[in-house]
């Protein structure tokens, strides 16, 4: 059989590296752009955004199996996304300071071999440590991916700065790859179908 090809609708290195540090393979193909939906409830909002990524590559490839994903920060009703600058940046971590959050990631899996979508998302809890202005100064200052993550980026310097978390870990840098696997084979895929990494 013809292995299933992967497609990773996302320009994201550390949805790639999640994928290939599971062994499996992926070709990416970032979707164009940021689709504009408005926000209301936070799981509605990353699936519908996902869904959208994730169907504007489908469009574009006439096989394989798309995966689109999105992640926000949410705290008290607010979504927390790229910051746009320094300031915004600033104010976002004054904000999570202290506090538990959670990291919600949206999925699609649009399976074009087969024809069928699947949309979940994954709400992970995260507990932020008391923070002072010279540590949020430092952070902004020394993290080159503050302006390419939602909030935070746990899986470099902002790992200092949390105590614990309630979840699935990679869902929160951006790819619940276990819940992915899991969804492929209730698609009626198994490890073998799949190119992998040796």
């Amino acid at each position: 059989m013809e292995k299933v090809k992967l497609i990773l609708a996302s320009n994201s290195k550390w949805r790639k590296e999640i994928i290939n540090m599971a062994g499996l393979k992926c070709e990416q193909i970032p979707s164009s752009g940021d689709p504009d939906i408005e926000f209301i409830d936070p799981d509605e909002y990353v699936m519908a955004l996902s869904k959208a990524k994730a169907q504007d590559v489908a469009n574009k490839v006439d096989n394989g199996i798309i995966i689109g994903a999105d992640t926000i920060g949410y705290l008290d009703g607010k979504a927390f996304e790229k910051p746009k600058n320094r300031e915004e940046a600033f104010k976002n971590f004054k904000e999570l300071s202290g506090k538990a959050n959670y990291a919600v990631t949206g999925c699609t899996i649009i399976d074009k071999y087969k024809n069928k979508t699947i949309t979940f998302c994954e709400k992970v809890k995260v507990f932020f440590n008391e923070l002072t202005d010279e540590e949020i100064n430092w952070y902004i200052d020394h993290e080159k991916n503050i302006y390419d993550c939602a909030g935070y980026s746990l899986e470099t310097r902002a790992s200092l700065f949390v105590s614990k978390t309630e979840g699935d870990y990679k869902s929160i840098i951006g790819l619940p790859i276990c819940r992915i696997y899991e969804e492929l084979k209730r698609l009626g895929y198994n490890i073998k179908d799949f190119e992998t990494i040796e």
